[in-house]
């Protein structure tokens, strides 16, 4: 949910919309809370401005062929071409969001790898940040929104998460506000078949909309947490519990022109194309594609069925506000309602769910058109009271965002 959007990525999100005339708010990603002692998300103790960048750690990117790191000509060029010296961005450079200087625009993407940076510590002593929720009606009144659906409460998955939900897991990253968290999911790449590198979440989650710019030290953890450890237990687990397959770096992300010259931290603008994708590496190098090295990727349908041919859709996330602390993985599965925010744009899914903040980016799985699990949409808005969640239905302009980072 915004944030579950940005700063909800495990920010807090906005709220999704309600019934026809209701007012909502949304989530915002919430911020990357303090592992309890190497990655998870709870409220935590130190603000962004207080994070040290570990001593400037080597600024690389991995190469996959040889698992040693190196920095690609071509990503020095552009860092160039903005202004930022390397050495200084790795130094803390990074930790500057003068408006002027937050690069905003589809291709200024960048995310160089700064090795140790996503260390335990880190992310157990990273706080939410201050903020407040504002309320904004993005009633369904002008196109086609079903009745408010029931409440579904989150049922804990299993654990070991890399069994029993193995594409899954959680996103960090650095925005003006602290420490931030999300989900997302691991899907297929039809330019690489089996080996596929892609990461599909929300476009809050990566990008602030048309008031920011993209968001920093993009990380993600597959099966964050695996063994659901809480407490103590959390505390003193060794790095390899918490991050089973390693930290990935997103190296390449899109999300939709619509997000970033509409999206906010509140309310519904930009919701229906709340979408990312994004291409990752290993901080530390190797061989195998993410895909191998988790065991399986989930295809992506864009012609998922209308909303009365749906029995039923799956959401998985990492919810971070309360009553959750973001360190544990929850779903909700519940047959899909209509949720319209604007008439002109794409109608939203929308189920019952109790989960909240830090949820957001994670995937919505359904029965695809071949009869196999496939990822339909992802985690956008809700409530900020909890209760329900709505995300955008994907289309052709989805596709070929997908289809862009796959080719990079």
């Amino acid at each position: 949910m915004r944030p579950i959007r940005p700063p909800f990525p495990t920010g807090r999100g906005r709220s999704a919309g309600r019934t026809p005339g209701s007012r909502r708010t949304a989530f915002r990603p919430f911020a990357a809370v303090a592992l309890a002692s190497a990655l998870a998300l709870t409220a935590g103790a130190c603000s962004p401005e207080d994070t040290q960048a570990s001593d400037k750690p080597a600024v690389n990117v991995p190469d996959l062929g040889d698992g040693k790191i190196e920095i690609p000509q071509e990503l020095t060029d552009k860092l160039k071409e903005y202004g930022i010296d390397l050495d200084e961005w790795r130094g803390g450079a990074w930790k500057n969001w003068d408006k002027d200087d937050w690069l905003r625009e589809a291709d200024q993407f960048i995310n160089p790898v700064i090795e140790d940076l996503w260390n335990p510590d880190r992310m157990r002593e990273a706080e939410e940040p201050d903020s407040t929720v504002d309320e904004n009606d993005i009633s369904g009144d002008q196109g086609v929104t079903d009745p408010t659906p029931a409440p579904v409460q989150a049922a804990e998955v299993s654990a070991p998460y890399s069994d029993a939900a193995p594409a899954s897991g959680k996103l960090f990253f650095d925005g003006p506000k602290g420490t931030m968290v999300c989900s997302a999911t691991v899907v297929e790449d039809p330019a690489n078949p089996g080996k596929s590198n892609l990461v599909w979440t929300a476009g809050h989650c990566v990008h602030a909309g048309k008031e920011g710019g993209w968001y920093r030290n993009i990380a993600f953890v597959p099966s964050y947490n695996d063994q659901a450890l809480t407490g103590q237990d959390l505390a003193g687990a060794a790095p390899e519990k918490i991050a089973p397959h390693g930290l990935w770096w997103a190296q390449v992300a899109k999300t939709s022109d619509q997000w970033i010259e509409q999206g906010g931290q509140t309310g519904g603008n930009g919701a229906p194309f709340d979408y990312a994708v994004l291409k990752v590496t290993p901080e530390n190098g190797g061989g195998k594609s993410l895909e191998e090295t988790v065991g399986t990727a989930l295809p992506v349908e864009f012609d998922a069925p209308a909303v009365p041919e749906i029995d039923s859709i799956t959401a998985t996330g990492y919810p971070a506000a309360a009553p959750y602390d973001g360190e544990r993985m929850f779903q909700c599965q519940d047959e899909p309602g209509r949720l319209s925010i604007v008439a002109s744009d794409p109608t939203m899914y929308r189920i019952g769910c109790s989960m909240t903040a830090g949820s957001s980016g994670g995937g919505w799985v359904a029965e695809g058109s071949d009869g196999r699990p496939a990822l339909v949409s992802n985690t956008s808005i809700g409530p900020i009271s909890a209760g329900w969640l709505a995300g955008p239905r994907l289309d052709e302009r989805a596709r070929k965002l997908y289809e862009a980072v796959g080719a990079q």
